[in-house]
């Protein structure tokens, strides 16, 4: 048995153990002869930083797969990471900036090198940051969502899903993001509340002296405007339908039309119309045959039909085309708004909605397959917790069309091909044979729509590999609740789609990581936090047992700095009592023929607590409830174990029949390892090594199970561990010494005597100084003990020497106040002069202290 260092230093417990546990082949998925289990890694952003969210994300599934693994299972738990189109083509861009370079210097192929090469260096990035958080991947399997696999099925889905009638081209109103230059799907905006104005403006009738009121809050689509739009039964506006109002912007005349969409009650009644700005007015133009005139470029400036402010930026155009519309007579007023404003996921700038031609899913088919396999306990995703799925379905129930087309370089792009003369469009896996008669569609597809296919594209799909048979569906995706939309959704469209099964069994939600305030963590509040900083100063085991077991499923966590050193002394704790047990045990102990009937009753008491708290950490593992299981370690650990059963079996070890008190904590011990292991690999890998003599790892060893004890008297132990909490609580209520010793007497809760066994009796003296003695007798203080009372005679409840020392002080006290009322009543002067009720008031202090020495005199001869 090798001894642990004198000190808990989670830097020597971490150092060098991850690399030894990749190059072991710990994580390598293939026993054929297990029950398979499948976790398959969200793949995170080849861009991106290791951060708070990401940590516990991976630890939760890292958490699942070592305790699988304890468990018996063949765990394949597959890395992976995400080419993250839009965010990857931004960080290139800019590198090539700095050297004074565009991608179009470059040319596609030259761009998509460095890409490349970008990706090879951060991949090595994410590889770092997986292994300093100790997850234990199966290197071996690790996929890209842009590898040659994954791009053979994302063909075979396009492809698929194209001669089903299910991926068409259309031109409709999108998302465009101006930063990236490209077209994003709904879920990749959010709306925040934005301060805005809104301007009301003149329009004046051709045909009539008359004028009304058009309100907006984005002037400068006004050059994009082909009418303006009442209500047919709006009577303010029923004799100008069919004439025409002039624009205020380019004094362009617009047809004033009747639409059943229109609000009578909203503004003025009357809107403008910007077909090719607007989802709303778009479909307006639709009904009526309208033109639908761009008026801006795909940065974000303003295009020809501007005018004078063709090149500008489109909020500069809006300040200067005011200011003109102002000049000229035609500004009614500006008021000031906050309304929500759409803005890019990546790159955070504000969404146009514009006119383009793009590839689309229809999603409803796919939705509603989904939704029907939902509704059978056989076929549907269980969501843990359940809330979790009405969220999902209702998503589903309204889901839109999803654009899946991006104006970028970096991604899948699109197999669709276009002949050079007749334009006509192939869709196929392989390019056409005579493709120097075609050029291939420029844009890639939305990187979510390889995501989709990450539970089965991972495995080798469309192939029927060994792995995609053995390991699909997965068995439990982790994921955060912030992702439901982006991609679990669409994992389950997919999945049910291109294999007729659900893609995972089981989702485990969890939440957003917030600041202790309670905040989302954000680089503009300040408030982020680097779990490689805690990793330094805490170590990883603490990082990871605080992220895992301080929230529920599905609940937000706090970082809490105070609650990872709680953890950190926790672990500390485990390192200190696992020294006193090898200080306790033999060289090379072995405890397989060890006879459990030689097991003392406080033996078998800690074995009966850990049977309970294995059985409620075993149920609990099984349902996701990692608090739960945490506070249940927690407290069989630091208390159970560590606070009573270590100091119990003290008296068992000094005697020469220790045998069952070495078994015990051998035993406890090892099995404790084992249920903290997927939370705590390190420091739970480095003490059971040292409690094997290093001749095996943790990630051999397979879960505990219960102890068969038999019958002992649990209730009796329960009883002396309450009876030596309240000894000390007294001790501590009248300020006794811990040495100070008590005769006791113990009851059941009906008064009758309770017997404890000499040994019981000899660890009660020994942790408390207290003997038993049932036939005390007099004025005695009563106690609530577990089952029943312990009695305690009350002269007892004093620390003699110290009452002795206390009481002579009053004594002396109390004299020299004596002497002194003496003294002043004595004093003619005094008593002639001040005034009556002082003297009376001395003359009752006089009484007062003569009564008080008399007591304490008497006290003190009974003391002594």
């Amino acid at each position: 048995m090798k001894e642990l260092a004198s000190k808990y230093n989670h830097i020597d417990v971490e150092k060098g153990q991850y690399d030894n546990w990749v190059k072991n082949g710990y994580f390598e998925a293939g026993d054929l002869s297990k029950e398979p289990f499948t976790i398959v890694i969200p793949p995170p952003n080849v861009t991106g930083k290791l951060h708070l969210g990401h940590a516990w994300d991976n630890t939760l599934q890292d958490i699942l797969a070592r305790y699988k693994r304890l468990k018996g299972y063949d765990v394949l738990y597959l890395p992976g990471m995400d080419h993250a189109g839009i965010a990857t083509q931004a960080k290139v861009d800019a590198l090539l900036k700095e050297q004074g370079l565009s991608r179009y210097d470059l040319g596609r192929e030259g761009f998509l090198n460095k890409a490349w090469e970008w990706k090879k260096e951060y991949a090595g990035h994410i590889r770092e940051q997986w292994a300093s958080m100790g997850i234990g991947l199966d290197y071996t399997r690790e996929r890209f969502t842009l590898d040659d696999g994954l791009n053979k099925a994302v063909n075979k889905v396009f492809v698929d899903l194209y001669n089903e009638g299910l991926i068409y081209q259309d031109y409709k109103i999108i998302n465009w993001d101006p930063v990236a230059k490209t077209a994003l799907s709904n879920i990749e905006v959010y709306h925040q509340d934005d301060a805005g104005k809104m301007y009301y403006f003149d329009y004046k009738v051709k045909e009539k002296n008359k004028s009304f009121t058009v309100a907006t809050t984005r002037p400068e689509t006004m050059f994009g405007d082909v009418c303006v739009v009442v209500h047919p039964d709006d009577l303010r506006y029923k004799d100008l339908i069919g004439l025409h109002a002039i624009n205020p912007a380019n004094n362009q005349e617009l047809i004033i039309i009747a639409d059943d969409y229109i609000d009578v009650e909203f503004g003025s009644g009357a809107m403008k119309c910007t077909p090719a700005h607007d989802p709303n007015d778009f479909m307006i133009a639709e009904r009526h045959n309208l033109d639908k005139p761009i008026c801006m470029n795909p940065d974000g400036t303003m295009n020809s039909l501007a005018n004078e402010f063709e090149g500008l930026d489109r909020f500069v155009c809006r300040e200067k085309l005011v200011e003109k519309i102002k000049n000229e007579g035609n500004l009614i007023k500006i008021e000031d708004i906050t309304h929500p404003v759409g803005h890019s996921e990546r790159t955070h700038a504000v969404i146009e909605p514009y006119l383009s031609k793009q590839w689309f899913v229809k999603m409803k088919p796919l939705a509603s397959d989904v939704l029907n396999n939902q509704k059978n306990e056989k076929t549907k995703i269980n969501f843990y917790p359940s809330r979790f799925e009405k969220t999902f379905n209702q998503w589903l129930e309204n889901i839109e069309d999803w654009c899946i087309s991006r104006q970028l370089w970096w991604g899948h792009r699109i197999p669709a091909y276009y002949h050079k003369e007749t334009n006509e469009i192939i869709v196929s896996e392989i390019p056409p044979k005579d493709i120097e008669n075609y050029i291939q569609d420029e844009d890639v597809l939305d990187t979510w729509f390889s995501s989709a296919l990450w539970p089965f594209s991972t495995l080798g799909w469309p192939e029927n590999t060994d792995d995609l048979n053995r390991y699909y569906p997965t068995s439990c995706m982790v994921t955060g609740y912030d992702i439901i939309f982006f991609w679990v959704a669409r994992m389950a469209i997919q999945g049910r789609h291109f294999t007729n099964n659900y893609p995972f069994k089981d989702v485990l939600i969890h939440g957003l990581t917030r600041d202790s305030q309670g905040r989302k963590m954000s680089k503009s509040l300040g408030n982020g936090i680097n779990p490689l900083e805690v990793k330094e100063k805490y170590g990883v085991d603490a990082l990871r047992f605080f992220l895992t077991t301080n929230s529920a499923p599905g609940q937000d966590i706090r970082y809490i700095e105070e609650k990872v050193e709680s953890s950190w002394n926790f672990i500390n704790k485990l390192w200190n009592a696992s020294r006193f047990v090898m200080m306790n045990l033999p060289e090379n102990y072995n405890s397989d023929n060890f006879d459990t009937n030689k097991l003392s009753d406080i033996d078998k008491w800690i074995i009966n607590k850990f049977n309970k708290t294995l059985t409620i950490v075993g149920e609990n593992m099984e349902k996701y409830e990692f608090a739960i299981v945490g506070s249940e370690l927690y407290s069989f650990v630091w208390d159970d174990f560590c606070s009573w059963y270590i100091e119990l079996c003290k008296s068992e070890l000094n005697s020469d029949d220790k045998e069952g008190a070495m078994y015990t904590l051998y035993t406890i011990l090892n099995s404790i390892l084992k249920m903290l292991h997927p939370f705590m690999p390190f420091v739970s890998e480095k003490i059971y090594q040292a409690l094997h003599n290093e001749t095996t790892s943790i990630h051999k060893a397979t879960w505990p199970n219960c102890i068969n004890i038999g019958d002992f008297n649990f209730n009796l132990v329960e009883k002396l561990i309450s009876l030596i909490k309240n000894i000390r609580e007294v001790k501590v209520e009248n300020n006794l010494k811990p040495s100070t010793p008590l005769d006791i007497k113990v009851t059941d809760l009906n008064d009758n005597v309770t017997e404890f066994s000499d040994v019981l009796k000899e660890i009660l003296f020994k942790m408390t100084k207290s003997n038993i003695n049932n036939s005390l007798v007099g004025e005695l203080s009563v106690r609530a003990i577990f089952d029943g009372k312990l009695y305690i005679s009350s002269s007892q409840l004093i620390d003699k020497e110290a009452e002795i020392l206390k009481l002579t002080n009053e004594e002396i006290r109390l004299n020299n106040e004596i002497n002194r009322c003496k003294n002043m009543l004595s004093n003619e002067k005094f008593t002639s002069k001040a005034p009556i009720e002082k003297v009376n008031e001395e003359k009752i202090k006089l009484e007062k202290y003569l009564n008080e020495y008399e007591i304490v005199i008497n006290r003190l001869k009974e003391l002594k």
